[in-house]
C-alpha cells in the first residue's frame, strides 16, 4: 500500500470484509448495540458517567493532540481504534474480536503530521452515533447546526448509555469516577445541543493562530484529494466513520456567516479556508461561556502551566498522568505562508483570534 494511506484504513481483506458488513445496513450497528446492551447491560449498569468532556474544534487545532494528552489520565475513558468498526457495541465487538485482535504496533496516519496511532490508540468514531439519530442533518454540500431545539430523548439516552459502556470498557475499576472522554470536529457544530443535553459536560475548544491554521486546512484538503483517489477504500472508510473535513467528502458546517464570507472561494483557495476559520470561530465567540477555549500555540510553547489549568479547569485528578500528558505538547510545525492573502479576511481573522486569545484558558 501507498505510505500516504496511513493506519486508518490499513486493513486486510478480512478486515475490509467485517467493516463493509458493518456499515452496510445503517440499522446493524444499532442492533448491535441494543443486543449489546441485553447481553451485558448488567455489567456496566453501575457506571456514573458524569462530567464528560468534549474536546471539538475545526479539524488541525490541536483536537487529537488534546484527545491524546487527556487519555493519559486513568479516569478518562475514550474511543480507540479497536471499537472499529461495530462503534455503536464496543463491550461486544471487544468480546468478539478477541480471538484475532492484532498488535499495537504504531505507525504515522494519513495526514502526515508526525502524529502515530495504533489499534489501541484513541480516536473520534462517535460521528456515527450522531449520524444516525440525525440524518437529516447532513446535505451534500453542507452539515447543518444543530440548536437546542433539535433535542431527542431517545438520542440522549442512547449517548448516556454509550458514554457507560465506553467507560466500563476502558476503565473497568471506575465505575464511580469514570468519565467519557469525547473528540469529535463536528461537535463544533453542536455547542447548543450538548450543553443542553448534558448540563454537567464540559467542552474543550482548542484554536490556532488562522492563517497558519487555515493553512494546514488547505494542505490536508489537497492531501486528501489525492489519498480518495489513489485509494477507494479510503474514500469509503472516511465516508461510514462521517469524517467529512477534506477531500472529495469535504462538507463544511454551515455556520452563520459562512456562505457569505467563502462567496466565490473554493476549497482549493486558502483564503476560503480563512474565511471558514473566521464563520467557525465568530460561532464559537457567541456561545463562549460555558467553554473552555485553549490556545494551540501557548499549550505549545508551555505545556505544563497550560496543563495544570486545563486539570484545574477540567477537575482532573493527576494520579502521577500529569508530568507525562504535560510533555506531549511540542512545538508547531510552522510553514512558509502565502504572501498575498485577501486583507480584509486576514485582519478580521486577526481580530477573532485576539478576541480568543483573550478569552483562553491559563492566559
Amino acid at each position: 500500500m501507498d505510505p500516504v494511506v496511513a493506519f486508518e484504513v490499513d486493513y486486510s481483506l478480512l478486515d475490509r470484509l467485517i467493516h463493509r458488513i458493518a456499515f452496510s445496513i445503517p440499522a446493524l450497528q444499532l442492533t448491535a448495540s441494543d443486543i449489546e446492551t441485553r447481553v451485558f447491560g448488567r455489567s456496566y449498569k453501575p457506571v456514573r458517567a458524569a462530567k464528560p468532556i468534549f474536546v471539538t474544534s475545526l479539524p488541525r487545532a490541536g483536537t487529537t493532540l488534546l484527545l491524546e494528552v487527556l487519555s493519559r489520565f486513568p479516569s478518562l475513558a475514550t474511543h480507540t481504534y479497536r471499537d472499529m468498526p461495530f462503534v455503536m457495541a464496543p463491550i461486544l465487538w471487544s468480546r468478539l474480536s478477541r480471538a484475532f485482535r492484532k498488535d499495537a504496533d504504531l505507525r504515522e496516519r494519513a495526514h502526515g503530521d508526525d502524529m502515530n496511532v495504533g489499534y489501541d490508540s484513541p480516536e473520534a468514531f462517535e460521528e456515527i452515533l450522531w449520524r444516525a439519530f440525525w440524518p437529516e442533518k447532513y446535505h451534500e454540500d453542507r452539515i447543518q447546526i444543530w440548536t437546542k431545539a433539535d433535542a431527542k430523548d431517545d438520542a440522549r439516552s442512547f449517548f448516556f448509555e454509550h458514554m457507560k459502556k465506553i467507560i466500563a470498557l476502558r476503565c473497568p475499576q471506575r465505575a464511580d469516577d469514570g468519565r467519557y472522554l469525547s473528540k469529535n470536529n463536528a461537535n463544533i457544530a453542536r455547542l447548543d445541543l450538548i450543553t443542553s443535553q448534558f448540563p454537567d459536560a464540559m467542552l474543550v475548544v482548542p484554536f490556532r493562530a488562522p492563517i497558519q491554521h487555515a493553512a494546514s486546512l488547505h494542505r490536508q484538503h489537497r492531501n486528501f484529494l489525492g489519498i480518495h483517489r489513489q485509494e477507494p477504500f479510503a474514500l469509503r472508510y472516511m465516508e461510514d466513520i462521517g469524517h467529512y473535513e477534506f477531500g472529495v467528502l469535504h462538507r463544511p458546517i454551515a455556520f452563520p456567516e459562512l456562505f457569505r464570507l467563502t462567496a466565490g472561494r473554493d476549497a482549493l483557495q486558502i483564503e476560503y479556508w480563512i474565511a471558514y476559520w473566521i464563520a467557525a470561530y465568530e460561532y464559537v465567540l457567541v456561545r463562549s461561556e460555558p467553554l473552555v477555549l485553549v490556545s494551540y500555540e501557548g499549550a505549545c510553547a508551555n505545556g505544563e502551566s497550560v496543563m495544570s489549568a486545563l486539570c484545574a479547569r477540567l477537575k482532573i485528578a493527576h494520579e502521577g498522568a500529569f508530568a507525562q500528558a504535560a510533555a506531549m505538547f511540542r512545538s508547531p510545525d510552522l510553514r512558509e505562508l502565502p504572501v498575498k492573502i485577501d486583507s480584509g479576511l486576514r485582519d478580521r481573522a486577526e481580530e477573532v483570534h485576539s478576541e480568543l486569545l483573550r478569552r483562553a484558558l491559563g492566559r
